[in-house]
C-alpha cells in the first residue's frame, strides 16, 4: 500500500509578489490594503483546493483492506489529514476575520499597542493581529504561565 503523508496547513502561500511601497505612500493605502486582500483571497483558495483534494483522495483511496495493519494504516493515514484539514478549516476563519479587518480599515495595526505591525510582517504572516513586540511579549508570558 502506497503511504501519503498529510501536510502541515499552509502557513505560506505560492506565487506570492512582496508589495513596492511607493514613495510618500501612507501606510495601509488603498493599493496596500489590496495587496493584502488579494494575498489573503489567495491563500484561502489555495487551502480549499486542498481541502478539495483531500476529500476527493479520501473517497477515491477508501478500500476495506483484509488485512489489519493496512487497515490501520488507512485509517492513521486518514486521521492525520482529518486533522490537518480541521487546523486548514480554523485557519480559513482567521482570513475570513482578517478579510473583514481589512474591509472595516481596520487591518495592519497592533491590537494591543496600536502601532503599525509592518508590511513585512503582515507579508510573512498576514493574519497577524499583533506588532512583533507585542507577539513576542505574548509568548514570554505564555511560556512563564504556561497558558
Amino acid at each position: 500500500m502506497a503511504k501519503k503523508t498529510a501536510q502541515a496547513p499552509s502557513e505560506t502561500f505560492t506565487g506570492f509578489t512582496p508589495y513596492e511601497i511607493k514613495k510618500g505612500e501612507d501606510y495601509m493605502s488603498a493599493d496596500m490594503l489590496q495587496h493584502f486582500k488579494d494575498l489573503l483571497l489567495d491563500w484561502k483558495q489555495e487551502l480549499m483546493e486542498e481541502v478539495d483534494r483531500t476529500m476527493h483522495h479520501m473517497q477515491e483511496d477508501a478500500a476495506n483492506y483484509a488485512d489489519p495493519s493496512d487497515r490501520a494504516t488507512q485509517e492513521e493515514e486518514f486521521s492525520l489529514e482529518l486533522r490537518t484539514r480541521d487546523r486548514e478549516r480554523k485557519l480559513i476563519k482567521k482570513i475570513d476575520k482578517t478579510i473583514d479587518r481589512i474591509d472595516k480599515d481596520d487591518y495592519g495595526f497592533c491590537d494591543q499597542c496600536g502601532v503599525e505591525i509592518g508590511i513585512r510582517r503582515l507579508e510573512a504572516r498576514p493574519t497577524a493581529t499583533l506588532c512583533i513586540d507585542c507577539k513576542t511579549l505574548a509568548e514570554i508570558r505564555e511560556r512563564q504561565t504556561g497558558i
